[in-house]
């Protein structure tokens, strides 16, 4: 018996039961889709279905989807039906032992091995589903076998970014933009904004409604499919880089700090010259970390032999860096610097590896400011950019011309 309220918004309350084979719940950000099913997904495990729940990369899942079933059963006063196992990512229902399952999708193989300890998998859930390719897409489908008393769903949840990514060009050729709704035998798709949520704040509408930028107002205040013709970045490319880590020797790392409600945004790269080749290799992105949880997490990155370059605007805890032994120290910015930067940077090719989801993020929707009449200004737009500019610090010293091992400015 549920004890609380169930917090169900109304746009999505004749979708409870809904069965149909795919389901693509997309729009804007904060309009309660991930919550939503969230709840119906706790009411579907204790009626019997086993989930597997993933995003792209393993690290990402914990922080998000995961927090958010454990909020749903908490909201939902369902604690004492359910067994939560933070180690291995499980939780699993007392009465049925029916389970939720979660993955990344950056070790597609293990994926071969996961099965609920009842029954089988009858729902798959892939939040931030654009963060994923075709062929891991195809791989989930292939966890759906087995015999079901229920029919099996493959769910989509997403904030839409390009009309070029496949999910719009597989799922979406009888959409219609005037509706919100699509619907036929084996499809569903919900389309839904900000307005669609009837629990968010005054401060949370103002944010969505006073973006600036186009793109991003029509991404993520309406939610809709975007278009980008003025990219900053167009040399770059996503690869498996795990089998020629080891032979990195050339490393740079660079951070920007997280002020308010920003991230701390860690990136660390490997540059090869002669090739003009940048291979990004390690990240994290994470916000409202104290200084020692994010000086914690810089010693786990960066031995003691290498320096990072900083976000200036931290000088107190850069200082704070140094007395605990990293070599710290602060970027040297000045007129023009991030245009520079970029022009710099655009004369390399940029290698990504698959599990960097955060920068692989940034680098596709980094695009130029415009004015209201859409001409392009010559200034990047300053938002969704934190590894970017971590980028830029963290290559900095080979852009004025020193090597990683002499660069440290004292």
């Amino acid at each position: 018996m549920i004890r609380k309220q169930l917090l169900i918004n109304d746009k999505y309350l004749p979708y409870v039961n809904d069965t149909r084979r795919v389901q693509i719940l997309f729009g804007g950000s904060s309009s309660g889709k991930s919550y939503f099913l969230s709840q119906r997904a706790v009411m579907d495990v204790i009626k019997g279905r086993n989930y597997l729940v993933v995003r792209n990369v393993a690290d990402t899942v914990r922080k998000s989807v995961y927090n958010e079933i454990i909020k749903a059963i908490i909201t939902m006063g369902l604690e004492h039906k359910f067994i939560i196992r933070k180690g291995d990512l499980t939780i699993t229902c007392k009465d049925n032992n029916r389970q939720f399952l979660f993955a990344g999708l950056d070790n597609v193989e293990k994926l071969k091995s996961i099965t609920p300890i009842e029954g089988v998998i009858t729902d798959i859930w892939i939040e931030e589903a654009t963060e994923i390719d075709y062929n891991s897409y195809k791989q989930l489908r292939k966890r759906l076998r087995g015999l079901s008393d229920v029919p099996k769903r493959i769910i989509f949840s997403f904030n839409p970014i390009l009309q070029t990514h496949w999910i719009y060009k597989e799922f979406f050729g009888g959409w219609d933009d005037t509706k919100d709704i699509y619907s036929d035998d084996n499809l569903l798709i919900i389309h839904s904004t900000y307005k669609d949520n009837h629990f968010l704040t005054k401060d949370d509408i103002e944010e969505l409604e006073n973006e600036s930028d186009r793109y991003f107002y029509e991404v993520y205040t309406l939610g809709k499919w975007g278009v980008l013709g003025d990219v900053i970045f167009r040399n770059w490319t996503v690869r498996d880089l795990s089998k020629i880590r080891s032979s990195f020797n050339n490393i740079y790392n660079g951070m920007d700090f997280g002020f308010s409600n920003d991230p701390n945004a860690y990136i660390r790269v490997h540059v090869n010259n002669a090739k003009k080749e940048i291979y990004v290799f390690d990240e994290f992105y994470q916000s409202k970390m104290l200084f020692d949880e994010t000086i914690s997490a810089v010693k786990k990155k960066v031995p003691q032999s290498e320096f990072i370059t900083c976000d200036s605007a931290g000088d107190l805890i850069i200082a704070e860096m140094n007395r605990h032994g990293i070599n710290a120290t602060a970027a040297i910015k000045g007129p023009n610097s991030v245009n520079a930067g970029i022009l710099w940077l655009q004369g390399y090719k940029i290698i990504i590896d698959k599990t960097c989801q955060h920068f692989k993020n940034e680098i596709q929707t980094y695009h130029w400011l415009e004015d209201k009449h859409g001409n392009r200004l010559n200034k990047p737009v300053d938002k969704d950019n934190h590894l970017m500019d971590a980028l830029r610090y963290a290559t900095e010293p080979l852009q004025h011309g020193s090597s990683a091992s002499s660069a440290r400015r004292l």
